[in-house]
């Protein structure tokens, strides 16, 4: 299995190569050079397992939710990969990604991902693991950190919408942020690896799609509609 998975939804860009499982990552955070350095990731990443794009059996995408520009970056970046030689896609959000990767590094098994959306709001969905697999509850959304629905139990909050808002977690009864600072990038920003980490369930399943049906997932365009529009 080769897949080559792009991130670039929030401050920091990543791409990672799964080649003979092995995965080898690119990542930076570089809040404004996503479209300059994620083709020169890929080239290097490609470059170092001697492979060219076509011998890859898919392409994973971070689909959102994160910032507008970083989600139309990623989508247009795999869309024209996937198109130049008919790749199919796998997407994958960044939610999901964020709890892969608390799972992988705490062992945590009910995660709330977090990413900050700006204007006093978040994205955030629930997570839970189901035979490895962190799997989503209920539906993805963004608000206010008050806004967000409880679910019954304990969970553990993950993601730069912690940091931001860590006085306002404190007042969800059942979710607690970690203990540490928060400026640890792995819970702070989802990552390519942890894309590639889900997208092998998603390879297995045949959950592929043509270039043209990898779409971005904004929420905020979502919730702005009403119910029917």
């Amino acid at each position: 299995m080769k897949l080559l998975a792009i991130d670039t939804v929030t401050e920091a860009c990543s791409v990672a190569l799964l080649y003979d499982d092995d995965i080898r990552e690119c990542y930076e955070v570089t809040p404004r050079g996503h479209s300059r350095r994620v083709l020169p990731m890929v080239d290097e990443l490609l470059s170092q397992a001697d492979l060219k794009l076509a011998q890859l059996d898919a392409i994973v995408l971070d689909r959102g939710p994160g910032s507008f520009t970083g989600v139309r970056i990623g989508v247009s970046v795999v869309q024209g990969l996937a198109f130049a030689i008919d790749l199919p896609v796998i997407s994958i959000s960044s939610l999901a990604a964020l709890a892969q990767a608390a799972y992988r590094k705490q062992g945590a098994e009910k995660i709330l991902s977090v990413i900050d959306a700006r204007m006093g709001e978040v994205y955030w969905g629930y997570y839970q693991l189901n035979n490895a697999r962190m799997c989503l509850v209920a539906e993805e959304a963004v608000s206010p950190v008050a806004s967000i629905i409880q679910q019954p139990g304990e969970w553990l909050a993950v993601g730069s919408g912690c940091q931001t808002y860590r006085e306002a977690f404190s007042a969800l009864t059942n979710v607690r942020c970690p203990d540490h600072s928060g400026d640890d990038e792995d819970d702070c920003y989802p990552r390519a690896a942890s894309l590639l980490a889900l997208a092998r369930f998603d390879w297995e399943e045949k959950k592929l799609l043509s270039a043209e049906m990898a779409q971005p997932v904004y929420l905020r365009d979502r919730v702005a509609k009403k119910p029917g529009g």
